[in-house]
């Protein structure tokens, strides 16, 4: 006897929003199959929860409790100024900036030169062009049962499709800033494509961030697939620091690894109702390194779950991953790290270490690393642990007259630092620094 899932509210508004903006999705008629199916695939599949592994600690089923209306072809009223108060630390940087306010591409906000050795498209145009390659963009995919990646799928309007060309070595970062601007709440989703060519060298940063005034609530889906050519080298940071309780943020980065590249990634996210970042890396080509870092700041009722798997699927190849929360009040904080090293995967070296400061007795920190390996001849290992400010520390500081709030964020920022530090580039580091001290500000 089969038993029906009943359907909650927001699954049933998710597919009659679908309905309502089909059309108005950019997209050729191949690309507009390829949504439906995606929304077939999702109606089918519902919204993670509990009951499934992956999703035991952040039940989204329950936490979602509508949807929220789909933001098409937007035009609220902005100026470069306005992008510059969004961005905050990062509008510092020397970057070419490719902005998308509320999920659509604006050319009139973004850098008006191109730089030298990128191809640089918005998804919306791509798709529309009713290419092959148009809805090959559709296909992204981490595993088929993945109902977020189907209602990106669905739903993308708009994002960045980047090509940096064979050899070339980008002179200054490439920042695609998605800001969410308006008093009306909305559900957006945005696509990333990026291709890093063979023995190219490039920076990538991604924000996700608003304008004070914006709507107190809001619904993100994000993906980006990075594709990193042989002997490459690339920097890749994601920046979600979209302000506000209502802000539910979902994230997918979908990263390949070619032969003899250097992959550094990093993740910062603060601020966000609740999040949940995906991080899907595989190994294509041997001798290459991996090293992927993050920070995530929560307070109030905050949730923030990273979910990475590590996939060695070739001989001779380093990964490190290493995760640092800090919780306040009733936050809870997730880390779900597993590595795979198959059996044709000899010489693999993965360590993996996720860390949690606890400000809060009610706070909360859930970990779950975890092996799985088929070669014989590897260096793997994991760690978690689990902590709260140094109480002797703490004293230390205070009997040389240094106030405690000053103590404490000395002590957090020293705690989030090792992470940090693993960004190399001075510039993109110090702007992730300012970004947590105004986190440690507004307390």
């Amino acid at each position: 006897m089969s038993v029906a899932v009943m359907k909650t509210k927001a699954e049933l508004s998710f597919a009659e929003n679908f309905g309502r903006v089909q059309e108005k999705l950019p997209g050729s008629p191949a690309v507009k199959q390829a949504r439906q199916l995606a929304a077939e695939k999702f109606a089918k599949l519902g919204l993670p929860h509990r009951r499934i592994e992956e999703w035991k600690y952040t039940d989204l089923r329950a936490s979602v409790k509508d949807a929220l209306p789909v933001r098409v072809g937007d035009e609220t009223k902005l100026t470069i100024a306005d992008v510059i108060v969004a961005l905050g630390p990062l509008a510092k940087l020397d970057a070419h900036r490719m902005v998308l306010v509320n999920g659509v591409y604006r050319k009139e906000l973004s850098s008006p030169d191109r730089l030298a050795g990128l191809e640089l498209e918005d998804l919306a145009g791509v798709l529309s062009r009713g290419t092959e390659a148009s809805a090959e963009l559709t296909g992204l995919t981490a595993r088929d049962d993945d109902a977020v990646l189907a209602l990106n799928t669905a739903y993308m309007t708009d994002g960045a499709v980047a090509r940096v060309e064979t050899g070339a070595q980008l002179e200054k970062p490439l920042l695609i800033a998605h800001v969410r601007a308006g008093g009306e709440p909305g559900f957006v989703a945005q696509r990333n494509v990026i291709d890093i060519g063979p023995k190219a060298s490039a920076q990538i940063i991604e924000a996700f961030v608003s304008l004070p005034g914006a709507a107190g609530e809001g619904q993100s889906n994000a993906a980006t697939q990075i594709t990193v050519g042989d002997e490459a080298k690339v920097l890749h940071v994601k920046c979600a620091a979209d302000t506000g309780e209502g802000i539910t943020h979902l994230s997918n980065w979908m990263i390949r690894l070619g032969r003899e590249t250097e992959y550094s990634g990093f993740q910062l996210t603060q601020g966000v109702g609740l999040a949940r970042n995906q991080i899907f890396a595989a190994f294509d080509g041997e001798d290459t390194k991996f090293d992927l870092s993050g920070v995530f700041l929560a307070r109030g009722r905050e949730h923030i779950d990273t979910t990475l798997v590590v996939d060695h699927a070739v001989p001779s190849c380093e990964s490190r991953e290493l995760f640092k929360g800090v919780l306040d009040d009733q936050s809870r904080g997730v880390f779900q790290g597993k590595i795979i090293v198959q059996q044709i995967a000899q010489k693999t070296d993965g360590k993996q270490m996720s860390q949690g400061l606890l400000l809060s007795p009610e706070a909360e920190f859930d970990s779950k690393p975890e092996l799985e390996i088929f070669a014989d001849d590897v260096a793997c290992g994991h760690g978690a642990t689990c902590t709260e400010l140094d109480k002797d520390l703490m004293f230390y500081f205070k009997s040389r007259g240094i106030p405690e709030d000053i103590a404490r964020g000395l002590l957090i920022e020293s705690f989030i630092g090792e992470a940090v530090e693993k960004v190399e580039d001075e510039a993109i580091a110090g702007a992730i620094m300012e970004f947590a001290r105004a986190w440690l500000a507004r307390k």
